[in-house]
């Protein structure tokens, strides 16, 4: 029987796997130190079936480069030992919402959710840290001291003796940040869906050096575009010269050719011109007559100068029916305006007779003339500079964030309705957001507020490193020991509002959120390294599993080592005088009881769950673990059988 891995995603032997599909020559099987057969690269067959380009050693290329890239690298594709615990007392609605909050560091945090998340993430949003210069939380172990760094930029020998008459530090802050940037960036990547947006907020600080680390990640062709927010309209008044009024946005897709924008408008005044609405979006109206469109003084919309697009559309009597087809009683109507000028429609007789099916043609009789309008739907032209006051973080961040937690609890949250408008602009109804540097979780705010707008169900995966509260801060005054702890009240106070607020009748009204808690693996080290078992121990009872978990525990992170949504319901059954969990009905069945025995095993197999889990000496004995593998072969034998 197979046991689980109980450990994060291998990347690596993931990209090993779709080097196979393009070269699979070049791909062979070894026996790695564990003792299991593991997919190879043969790099010198891979360099002859790529022999004209390849780029290797000192020849120049065009890229980024810093001290610690290649361990940033390296360490994004190292998988982990660490797992997700649930903990239901910090939740709000824990065994039926679809939202997520995880509290840790969020390079691991990235790790563990690469092979539940693959390519489901529609829309990745995140503000991260500044670079000031300042300690930064995300180390990572990329920082060095002072002098490592200065020997490795050649700028002292191995003595300490300067090598260069100005020496430059500074340049190590940029490479720390540099490196927990690229990293995250670079698991973040897999978790969009193909048609998917990352959308990061930053200054001036390091706005170069972040969209030559995105162009990398992404693609510069995958670029969409970076937008200046004018965020602060007084601007900084402790500039020395010009007061900084903005920051930007940087928009890539995860694959360009396949992604779009929403037809959507973010002026509000814009929006009030579009005011009517049917089953497909807001639109307004418009005359179908054609307006002047030459040019050098030839007007195009008249009759003489194009005959084809001069042709008669009929009305029923009730305005109620369109058709460019002459009908009995129907009213003809001509593209001529009020003043007895011939005109043309805007389309051609074909192109008409489209616009009458999709319905997009209206026929409105005033003063008893009937005219023809189009409608035209709400749609806006996205431009790269953000003016509107609505985005303004001291009015809309800031004081929203302070009335709702009766308090100052966070420095510079962004405008709420910045993300409401970004949310409207790149995600539909049913998609799930990601904010892995939550803050004060301004973007699951900003979800659960356009879900009550539009109707939609939007879910989100905020994470939050539980940095702590400065002890002179408002936040800690106010019992806040922790961002984390903000983030997670602000969600609880936000839903609160939203519910208390007018809403979309169609919104399933989801204002909770799963906590999860970064911490070590649930299983003793012996699981993962049985080898080093010494020969005293082989006659003992060794516990595979951590003495201080709990099911629940052992649960979460058997669905992360499957793959298997986090958000899923779970519901618990006593069988057998077994407790056994089953996850969205039958996904998965987990028992981790002691004493499992032959009935048990056929129950659950007659209840066919797609897979279905035990503890490796839970059975009641060596017959009942051979035995259960055949039972479920013959009752259910879809059934994936593993055991922790």
């Amino acid at each position: 029987m197979n046991k689980l891995k109980m450990h994060s995603f291998d990347i690596i032997q993931k990209n090993i796997e779709k080097m196979k599909v393009l070269f699979p020559s070049c791909v062979t099987e070894v026996k790695g130190k564990d003792g299991e057969i593991k997919l190879s690269v043969d790099f010198d067959r891979l360099k002859q079936e790529l022999s004209h380009f390849i780029v290797e050693g000192p020849q120049e290329r065009y890229q980024l480069d810093w001290p610690g890239k290649r361990e940033a690298l390296l360490t994004a594709n190292m998988p982990i030992t660490k797992t997700l615990r649930p903990c239901s007392k910090e939740s709000v609605n824990f065994d039926d919402t679809k939202n997520l909050f995880i509290e840790g560091d969020n390079l691991d945090v990235l790790k563990l959710l690469q092979e539940t998340y693959l390519a489901k993430v529609k829309m990745i949003y995140i503000d991260p840290p500044y670079n000031t210069g300042t300690a930064m939380i995300y180390k990572n172990d990329f920082s060095e001291k002072i002098d490592k760094y200065l020997e490795r930029t050649n700028q002292i020998d191995e003595k300490g003796n300067s090598l260069v008459v100005n020496r430059n530090s500074n340049g190590r802050f940029h490479s720390d940040w540099l490196s927990m940037m690229y990293s995250r960036l670079k698991l973040a990547r897999n978790l969009l869906t193909d048609d998917g947006f990352a959308i990061l907020a930053m200054d001036d600080s390091e706005i170069e050096n972040l969209i030559k680390i995105c162009d990398e990640i992404f693609g510069s062709e995958n670029r969409i575009s970076i937008i200046s927010v004018v965020h602060k309209p007084e601007g900084r008044n402790q500039e020395k010269f010009i007061g900084t009024s903005n920051e930007f946005a940087l928009i890539y897709a995860k694959n360009k050719s396949l992604a779009n924008f929403n037809n959507v408008v973010l002026n509000e005044e814009v929006a009030k011109t579009f005011k009517f609405s049917d089953s497909n979006s807001n639109y307004k109206l418009q005359s179908f007559i054609s307006k002047n469109h030459g040019r050098a003084g030839k007007d195009t919309s008249l009759r003489i100068n194009k005959p084809q697009f001069w042709y008669p559309i009929f009305v029923s009597p009730d305005l109620q029916e369109i058709t460019v087809q002459e009908k009995v009683g129907y009213k003809a109507i001509y593209p001529v305006t009020s003043t007895g000028q011939e005109r043309t429609w805007n389309t051609s007789k074909d192109t008409c007779i489209d616009l009458i099916k999709k319905g997009e043609l209206v026929a409105i009789n005033k003063d008893d003339k009937i005219s023809i309008f189009q409608k035209y739907r709400e749609k806006q032209v996205i431009k790269s500079h953000w003016i509107d006051k609505k985005y303004n973080a001291t009015n809309y961040g800031t004081k929203i964030l302070d009335n709702l937690m009766q308090t100052k609890t966070f420095d510079f949250p962004k405008s709420l309705y910045l993300l409401i408008d970004l949310l409207k602009l790149t995600t539909k109804n049913d998609d799930l957001i990601m904010d892995f540097f939550a803050g004060s979780s301004t973007t699951a705010h900003a979800v659960m507020q356009l879900n009550a707008e539009d109707g939609g169900n939007r879910r989100f995966i905020m994470v939050q490193f539980p940095e702590k509260c400065d002890q002179k801060s408002e936040a800690f005054k106010a019992g806040y020991q922790n961002i984390a702890e903000i983030s997670k009240e602000r969600i609880r106070r936000a839903g609160t509002k939203v519910l208390k607020d007018n809403f979309n009748e169609q919104w399933h009204k989801d204002i909770g959120f799963r906590v999860l808690k970064l911490d070590s693996s649930n299983m003793a080290d012996v699981y993962y390294s049985p080898e080093q078992l010494k020969q005293d121990d082989l006659f003992k009872q060794i516990e595979n599993i951590k003495a201080d978990r709990t099911d629940e525990d052992l649960l979460f992170q058997i669905l992360l080592d499957w793959g298997i949504d986090l958000s899923l319901p779970v519901k618990k059954e006593i069988i057998q005088n077994k407790l056994v969990f089953f996850v969205d009905d039958n996904a998965l069945a987990a028992c981790f009881n002691l004493g499992v025995d032959e009935n048990l095993i056929k129950e659950l197999a007659n209840k066919k769950p797609l897979r279905v889990v035990f503890r490796n000496d839970g059975f009641d004995s060596d017959v009942v673990k051979i035995n259960a593998e055949q039972i479920f072969k013959q009752i259910s034998p879809n059934t994936e059988v593993k055991v922790i």
